[in-house]
């Protein structure tokens, strides 16, 4: 058979389509494509996750025999990870007994950072046990100043208080059940999500319909976007992992050192506790935990109550936020974007969580723009809710009834559709809500009174 040769000008038609091909192509995945289906979940090997969930349960002791360096402390919130994470089984979150309390400092004189972390409840010296009033003390006030009266003052000097640098926050152990899951999650399905509620919300505005949420801020941090933590601090599972080793056992890992007591001199960095191979091992548990489900009712009834539920879940603007499937991972419902859950305050009235900031006259360095403010908080996961009470970062709503009543802020529109609802559509959907349960398959815990934790 006889091949006819293409010539100069087929050749570069060709080439110009090939190219034309490839760049559609570059323009498809970077505005349209969210990344592969996620068609297998996490795995590990069995002796792997079997070493994991020794060290997740293990009742850690100073100079642990387990322990590649000094063990548990210096300061710590819990003596093993199965302490705080038990609903439902092995990995599920804590009741608000295992609250911790969370801290903000911002910079001040002389010192320009911007600060966090943990008020530890426990400490291997009992002397060394943290407090707010310990940590106030090493970040006392900012001395406030008064000013001469200015033209526009009428002759009366003014005077700015003084300013607290620190903020607290109490914060609620999460469930674990399918984080490997979320792990899997690109990064970029997360960013489309987001860029196209924008372009939807842009859409409605233009059609003077503003009753809608707000697009939800993406948290960028060291490793990419932060899908864990509460407020969104953790962009992979292995960094979210070494930061609970490292702030609530007082375990250092390959990857972050143990915590500190506030008060502690800064010296060297201390050998981890875990060693590359322990690390791996706890990762493994934890990242082939099962995934929660949604529990079909065996009464045919509630069955239909529940689709029903679910439908007006998405009616009312709840799946806006609380995505059911994200990036090929199905069920999780959240979109892991940053949202204010409060109420601004009313004109002329101050409020600490809203304007927390230094006042502009003591020339004091703000809140760096890539954190996030005080009633921000990362949409969580719902699913396995049902499982996991009381709700919302601090366990203040002790039902789910509760827990959706005190979406406000940026959820206000949300929450007003659900109260209008007839009292049968709202109990549909919290039976919805509470047909998301956690995994059937979890695993029991080995030690059940190790979860009594003394109180603070």
């Amino acid at each position: 058979m006889r091949l006819t040769r293409l010539t100069t000008r087929d050749q570069r038609r060709l080439v110009g389509f090939g190219l034309f091909g490839l760049a559609a192509v570059a323009v498809y995945v970077q505005f349209f494509f969210a990344g592969l289906p996620v068609l297998w979940g996490p795995r590990a090997s069995a002796a792997e996750v079997a070493e994991g969930r020794v060290l997740f349960e293990h009742e850690w002791e100073p100079n642990d025999p387990l322990a590649q360096g000094d063990g548990l402390g210096p300061v710590f919130n819990a003596r093993s990870c199965a302490a705080c994470h038990f609903q439902g089984g092995l990995g599920g979150g804590g009741g608000s007994e295992h609250n911790v309390t969370a801290f903000e400092v911002f910079p001040r004189p002389g010192d320009p950072t911007f600060r966090s972390g943990v008020v530890h409840n426990f400490s291997v010296d009992p002397g060394g046990r943290e407090t707010i009033k310990g940590l106030r003390r090493v970040f006392p006030s900012v001395r406030g100043r008064t000013f001469p009266p200015g033209p526009a003052d009428c002759g009366v000097p003014r005077t700015v208080p003084d300013f607290d640098p620190v903020r607290t926050e109490e914060i609620q152990t999460t469930a674990l059940f399918g984080v490997g899951w979320i792990d899997l999650i690109p990064d970029r399905a997360i960013l489309l999500n987001a860029r196209n509620r924008g372009l939807r919300e842009a859409r409605r505005e233009l059609q003077l319909d503003f009753d809608s949420v707000p697009v939800g801020r993406v948290r960028r941090v060291a490793g990419g976007v932060g899908k864990f933590g509460w407020k969104g601090q953790f962009a992979t599972l292995s960094e979210f992992v070494a930061a609970a080793c490292a702030n609530e056992l007082g375990l250092g890992t390959p990857t972050a050192e143990q915590a500190r007591p506030i008060t502690a001199p800064a010296d060297g960095p201390p050998a981890p506790d875990l060693d590359r191979k322990q690390f791996r091992a706890l990762v493994a548990f934890v990242k082939t935990l099962p995934r929660p489900v949604e529990a079909e009712p065996g009464d045919a009834a509630a069955r239909d109550q529940v689709a029903r539920g679910k439908r007006l879940f998405g009616e009312v603007g709840c799946a806006i936020c609380h995505v059911p499937d994200l990036g090929g991972v199905k069920g999780a419902y959240s979109d892991f974007l940053l949202y204010s859950l409060e109420d601004p305050p009313p004109p002329g009235g101050g409020s600490g969580r809203y304007d927390p900031d230094p006042p502009p006259e003591l020339l004091l360095p703000t809140r760096p723009d890539d954190e996030p403010k005080p009633a921000e908080w990362k949409t969580p996961p719902l699913w396995g809710v049902a499982d996991s009470a009381p709700y919302l970062h601090d366990g203040s709503a002790g039902t789910l009834r509760d827990a959706v009543l005190k979406h406000l802020g940026d959820a206000k529109g949300v929450t007003e559709k659900f109260k209008s609802l007839p009292a049968g559509d709202q109990t549909a959907l919290l039976a919805f809500l509470g047909s998301l349960r956690a995994p059937p398959d979890a695993l029991p815990l080995s030690n059940p009174a190790a979860t009594r934790l003394a109180k603070k």
